[in-house]
């Protein structure tokens, strides 16, 4: 008997390619249902086992779900803007474009290999012009866009001229910057049309501000906060500094509370909303003014406890706040800014986890407490965040633990305004919002009396109001890449202008370089012909360019998120030239039904597209407002890695078990040379590494065994399993089914390829029902036994439940029992065989389709309906009965459930069996629990 899973897998992948098994329809009378897999990046590595893991899960489900009577939308596409490729293209000197198509093309050969019901037919890539079309169009509405407070929405920027030109902005409650000053409607109907413009920046929800950013010197580009580790960049480990520069930037602030709202309807997991909460982080409070003695400075400072207001003694600044330059004395000034220059060399996210190393430095300058009147001495200390609140704190040392630790650092005044609390260093461990300050209006009051109370003194006085603030930042929009989408924007002395949408795209231009220019332009400062014309519309050389008709373009490209916002909805029609995505298209789909991706876009990506689509809902392009209903996180396959142990200073390998008693260098070795006894193979070793191929090995019996250990997989650790490979030896139905078989979805667990036979000779065991040893097709339309129907009933109702509640690795269990019962049972019946070859087909879909064929079916399994489960097959109507003599049990005995207690008691005890037992004695008494057990006394 042979199961040729090469030969099936190849079979049923061409079928589907050439019937567009999976094309899913915009108009159809069945129920909808759109699962997606988040965006994969098309890198040059191609996939490794623990890629697909999401992937499989997803097409399980969206197989599922056909199988059930849906119409499902199953796309596919790639993420293909991004830093990688163009870091090779700087190497190299190829272009993005060639190093995306051939990365491309290695993707889509492994997806297939592994046998995914994707719609191919409405693939997409962001790096198409076709694609970036609508991106900068999205761009553009955002640009004619303001968020209306009052209305808790977006709306177009023309109805904010009209509001100017008759109300001025006094009456205004926008989302805006906050040096907005006040104009009537005379003032604006008499500003020039630069001063408008300029105005209207200031309510944009893309806008050009200069920002604090994360810059990394050599990648030549801004970095987002999620692609820097450890205060260097993801990509190539570059350290990374943070600069003030000119940038776009999204007003996704404005959204902050419809953001943390929206979650609350979300079928997401808790920890993910939380991870969100936290990045938004709403906090109630107020906002204090403290005026700079002797100047005409003020410090605005946002506190969630200004009931504690009495017990400032001293305030901090973060080293980036604008005002720092402006009050330092000058005897402090050469401290002050070397303490800067440091600091630029951390990340943000450094510093917010640094919770013990202590710096500051003190400005030279006092504020005045606002009700006191005493001086209060202004620090800079990177504790404190410009970006976040208004980048000053007034700090409390006795009420909260880094204000604490920075007094006790540099022997400031501490006052302790809280009753009966020990501040002492050795009973302190932060005070914040566990007791209520005591001074003389506040004293006896609760926490929100306290608060309200403080706000209305601070009211009084002119000196602050109650404000609620959000952690989330407005985000950075530039990019100083080449390989990313271009803004649509061109320069009208100095103020931007928006490319017509009829003129759209706007395509990237050729350049030489990939680097940034000698004066430090951006990548595309290389392009020679990267100017637009007003007048033919068009992009034309730069040396054409006189700022009259013709105006040089943006430099910056967009980040990574733009294109991968909104992907989910330009699947729904992706060849519409005229829309994004139409109404219909839209209306029918809604949004995902299902999205399954890693944890790591817990924050960046899923806000990100939840702006935009909120946004695009609230311009009336959208329906929806969110644009992921039910979210799941898969867990990370691990590589179990392999070790050789090196002697120091020499070329001298130790085997594992020796190499306890030596001083020993572990080092990374390819898994693909060690077998599964963990045994090396040191010729190929050598090969592998040209440094070692003289190197002496100290060996066991013969063999050098490796140390082993679970860690991420990896290239540089050398532990990457390629799936090909898997696919090649045990074919993708193996590769599937294992893969969900190493653990619940949600957790990381690790790779194993030795276990993988186990679930291969499972295929072997599922084959064999359907053929004879020398491999015909016996299934029989006979009549099948009560327990092949049991069997087949219990697990339909076994995978049905686990299916819906993303438990696959139990119901991979499940199949396996079923299928060693049925053999057992020797079952070759149709009327369990062909519901099982459906009930299989979403785990293991290229067996299946072949004996779905086999069973006499013309068209795919996946047209087949869902076997439906049915309660009769699985009622027990017997029963077997442990018989027992003095309580101690001799054998069993299958009685029906129906007898009643007498007639279980007769028929045991003329059992042959119970007579044996009994040798001719008179039991003095039999004992019957029906349905469960007999014992017999005597």
């Amino acid at each position: 008997m042979r199961y040729n899973f090469n030969q099936i897998e190849k079979k049923w992948q061409e079928y589907w390619a050439k019937n567009q098994t999976f094309k899913a329809e915009n108009n159809s009378d069945k129920p909808k249902y759109y699962v997606l897999d988040m965006f994969p990046y098309p890198s040059g590595a191609g996939l490794h086992v623990g890629h697909p893991l999401g992937y499989i899960a997803s097409d399980i489900y969206a197989r599922f779900k056909r199988h059930k009577g849906f119409n499902v939308l199953h796309p596919q596409g790639y993420d293909s803007f991004g830093l990688p490729a163009e870091q090779y293209a700087i190497q190299t000197g190829q272009h993005p474009a060639i190093t995306t198509e051939a990365n491309i093309n290695r993707y889509r050969e492994q997806l297939d290999q592994i046998g995914f019901s994707f719609d191919w037919s409405r693939e997409v890539r962001t790096s198409d012009a076709d694609y970036y079309k609508w991106t900068q169009w999205i761009f553009i509405q955002l640009y004619d866009s303001w968020y209306d407070n009052e209305a808790e929405k977006a709306r177009s920027i023309s109805e904010l001229e009209e509001i100017f030109a008759t109300e001025g902005n006094l009456g205004v409650n926008a989302a805006c910057d906050d040096d907005v000053e006040e104009f009537s409607a005379s003032q604006w109907n008499s500003f020039s049309p630069e001063e408008k413009q300029k105005q209207l920046l200031k309510y944009r929800l893309t806008y050009l501000a200069e920002t604090e950013v994360n810059w990394c010197p050599q990648l030549g580009t801004v970095l987002a906060n999620d692609e820097i580790v450890n205060g260097v960049s993801e990509r190539g480990g570059f350290p990374v500094i943070r600069k003030k520069m000119t940038q776009w930037s999204m007003r996704i602030s404005a959204y902050a509370e419809r953001l943390l709202q929206g979650l609350n309807d979300l079928d997401w997991t808790e920890s993910l909303k939380e991870s969100q909460r936290n990045w938004i982080g709403k906090s109630v409070g107020a906002l204090v003014e403290f005026r700079v003695q002797n100047s005409e400075f003020k410090i605005p400072v946002f506190t969630t406890r200004p009931d504690t207001i009495y017990g400032v003694t001293f305030m901090t600044l973060a080293p980036e706040h604008e005002l720092v330059e402006k009050i330092t004395t000058a005897e402090q000034k050469e401290e002050v800014e070397a303490y800067i220059e440091a600091t630029a060399k951390r990340s943000e996210r450094d510093r917010m986890a640094d919770v013990k190393s202590i710096s500051g430095v003190f400005t030279g300058v006092y504020a005045e407490h606002p009700f006191t009147k005493e001086p209060v001495p202004i620090w800079i200390g990177d504790y404190v965040l410009a970006g976040y609140g208004t980048g000053a704190v007034m700090a409390v040392p006795c009420g909260d633990q880094r204000d604490y630790d920075f007094a006790k650092h540099f022997d400031l005044p501490i006052k302790n305004i809280f009753k009966d609390v020990d501040i002492s260093e050795e009973a302190y461990s932060g005070k914040e919002g566990t007791v209520i300050a005591n001074s003389d209006f506040l004293d006896g009051l609760e926490y929100k009396a306290a608060l309200q109370k403080a706000i209305l003194e601070l009211e009084e006085i002119g000196q602050g109001k109650g404000k609620t603030n959000y952690r989330l930042r407005d985000a950075v929009f530039s990019r100083q890449r080449y390989w990313g989408e271009p803004f649509p924007v061109y320069y009208v002395n100095g103020l931007p202008q928006m490319i017509e949408e009829k003129h759209l795209p706007l395509r990237l231009p050729e350049v030489e370089k990939y680097l940034p220019t000698e004066t430090g332009e951006p990548p595309l400062g290389n392009a020679t012909t990267w100017a637009w014309d007003t007048e033919k519309n068009e992009v034309v050389e730069n040396s054409k360019i006189d700022h009259k008709t013709i105006f040089p373009l943006e430099l910056n490209t967009m980040p990574g998120w733009a294109g991968s916002s909104w992907y989910l909805f330009r699947y729904m029609d992706p060849h519409n030239e005229e829309r994004f995505v139409s109404e219909d298209a839209q209306q029918y789909w809604e949004n995902v039904d299902l999205y399954i991706g890693g944890s790591e876009h817990a924050t960046g990506h899923l806000l990100y597209s939840r702006f935009w689509t909120k946004f695009l809902k609230d311009r009336g392009f959208l329906t929806v407002e969110e644009p992921f209903k039910k979210l799941i996180n898969q867990g990370m396959i691990l590589g179990t890695s392999a070790f050789v142990y090196r002697l120091e200073g020499e070329n001298k390998f130790v085997s594992k078990k020796l190499s306890e008693a030596h001083n020993l260098q572990p080092i990374h070795a390819d898994v693909s040379l060690v077998n599964a006894s963990d045994e090396l193979d040191i010729k190929g070793f050598k090969k592998w590494r040209p440094e070692f191929a003289d190197a002496e090995f100290v060996t066991e019996d013969g063999k050098y065994i490796v140390g082993r250990e679970v860690e991420k997989m990896s290239k540089s650790k050398y532990n990457v399993v390629n799936p090909d490979d898997i696919c090649e030896d045990y074919g993708a139905d193996t590769l599937r089914m294992y893969e969900m078989f190493l653990g619940p979805l949600e957790q990381a667990k690790p790779w194993n390829t030795a276990g993988i036979t186990g679930v291969h000779n499972f295929l072997k065991k599922l084959w064999n029902l359907y053929h004879d040893q020398e491999n015909n097709f016996t299934v029989r339309n006979e009549k099948a036994s009560a327990d092949s129907l049991k069997t087949l009933h219990k697990t339909i109702k076994k995978v049905t439940e686990d299916i819906e509640n993303f438990s696959f690795n139990t119901s991979v269990s499940t199949f396996m029992i079923c299928v060693n019962e049925l053999s057992s049972q020797k079952c070759h019946f149709r009327e369990v065989l062909e519901p099982l070859a459906v009930l299989i087909a979403p785990y293991a879909p290229h067996i299946s389709e072949e004996l779905w064929q086999r069973l006499g079916h013309d068209s795919s399994v996946t047209t087949a309906a869902y076997p439906m489960y049915e309660e009769k097959y699985l009622v027990e109507s017997t029963k077997e009965y442990p018989i027992s003599f003095n309580g101690k049990m001799r054998f069993t005995l299958e009685l029906p459930l129906d007898m009643s207690k007498e007639e279980v008691e007769k028929t045991v005890l003329e059992h042959e069996k119970t007579q044996q037992q009994l040798n001719g004695r008179t039991p003095k008494k039999v004992i019957v629990v029906p349905g469960k057990i007999v014992n017999i006394v005597g």
